[in-house]
């Protein structure tokens, strides 16, 4: 005979004290969030002048054009352009993506094209396909912080490579693959978030050759290629021998286009594509059509290179703003590199600072950086911020930097 027990009935007149729901993933808890989205909403008062953020610079969107695309779309297929897709995305944004990317001279096809919402979905959905709990991914110093992120999620144990102004260190990078036996090697290597660097073609072939006969992928992201307004275009490393066959690309519309859109796309071999199709079925089934669809609309209808080009020369100005007032902004003794394209630029303040503790202070000026620890995998920089210099004019860029330099000047003096 089976005997059923119950739980003892509550007091009369007491309510029963309901168990706590159970805890969040260790994942959740151990990962924190964006230190740049948290700055972000601090400053989020219109009067702020906010080199934090690497936001492009709405005024210089192609919002006809993109309004454009969109209407067309949906006059002419709206059942297409509304209902599900496949989950490598649409056929005719992927063959547009391949053209373009074979015309930049790494040849390409439909079908080596995967599309995500934004770049950053590339990246989960590689730490979904290539990592373990405990793998090792070794990345830059600094490194971009929603890459951290990533592959912190998925349980990674991060490994910062040393290397210099030109980048990676690729004899450093060596011995870490053979002391730690990484799974892959996460870099931005042109214009690079947060520095601005740009890795030379000769390092980049050395990278390519130690992933090449030491065993190792290599995560290429690329958002910020294109903006490009001084020296000469430097090839990819998936471009490179050693790298061809275990180097995934990525590109993004967020810099390019525009943000809102969230399209990216990632190019890898045949079998990582195939798991990364996969792993994006369980996340989201597919980038959103009709975003799709207007994109290879816009690239059909429209010159987007003539487009990029207008926003790099207008960027270039703002660079050229910033940098022709960081002298008289920061302390003596500051150093900061001068980017060829992209967003951003990094600073280095005199021994001593800690531009996370400053922060507050110069926010109370009415302007805002980037403290530079959050961008590192190993002990941080605390000296370091990075600066966005795109979404402000020259004019505004100036009055920045003069309430930059205020701030500074009457924040607590740093230790000796």
């Amino acid at each position: 005979m089976t005997v059923t027990e119950t739980a003892p009935a509550a007091p009369a007149g007491s309510a029963a004290v309901p168990a706590p729901p159970p805890s969040l993933a260790t994942r959740v808890r151990s990962v924190g969030g964006s230190p740049v989205r948290d700055i972000l909403a601090v400053t989020a008062r219109p009067e702020v002048i906010n080199f934090a953020g690497g936001l492009p610079a709405p005024e210089l969107f192609d919002a006809e054009g993109i309004a454009a695309a969109y209407r067309d779309v949906l006059a002419e297929e709206p059942a297409r352009a509304l209902q599900y897709s496949t989950t490598e995305g649409e056929p005719t944004l992927r063959a547009a993506l391949a053209a373009r990317t074979s015309a930049r001279g790494l040849a390409t096809d439909a079908d080596d094209v995967l599309v995500t919402t934004g770049s950053q979905q590339a990246l989960s959905l590689l730490a979904t396909a290539l990592l373990e709990p405990g793998d090792t991914v070794l990345v830059e110093r600094p490194c971009y912080l929603a890459a951290l992120q990533a592959f912190g999620f998925a349980g990674a144990r991060v490994v910062a490579v040393p290397g210099d102004e030109d980048g990676i260190d690729p004899g450093a990078l060596e011995e870490l693959v053979v002391r730690e036996r990484p799974r892959l090697l996460y870099t931005v290597p042109t214009f690079s978030n947060p520095t601005g660097r740009t890795m030379p073609a000769a390092r980049r072939a050395a990278v390519a050759e130690v992933a090449g006969r030491c065993g190792l992928w290599i995560v290429e992201d690329d958002p910020y290629g294109e903006l490009r307004f001084e020296g000469e275009r430097v090839p990819w490393i998936a471009s490179y021998e050693g790298a061809r066959d275990r180097t995934v690309l990525l590109g993004s519309f967020s810099k390019v286009m525009a943000p809102g859109l969230r399209l990216g796309w990632l190019r890898a071999p045949a079998a990582l594509l195939r798991a990364c199709a996969v792993a994006k079925q369980a996340a989201d089934l597919h980038t959103p059509t009709v975003n799709q669809l207007a994109a290879a609309r816009y690239l059909a209808d429209r010159d987007l290179d003539t487009h990029v080009a207008r926003v790099a020369a207008a960027y270039g100005t703002r660079r050229d703003a910033m940098l022709a007032g960081l002298a008289d902004a920061l302390p003596q003794g500051s150093r900061w590199t001068r980017p060829e394209g992209g967003m951003f630029l990094w600073v280095r303040l005199p021994d001593g600072y800690d531009t996370t503790a400053l922060l507050p202070d110069v926010v109370r000026h009415d302007v805002a950086y980037v403290p530079g620890a959050p961008f590192h995998a190993d002990e941080p920089d605390r000296a370091t911020l990075r600066l966005c210099y795109v979404t402000q004019t020259p004019d505004e860029i100036a009055e920045g930097l003069r309430r930059l330099a205020e701030g500074l000047g009457q924040a607590v003096r740093p230790r000796a």
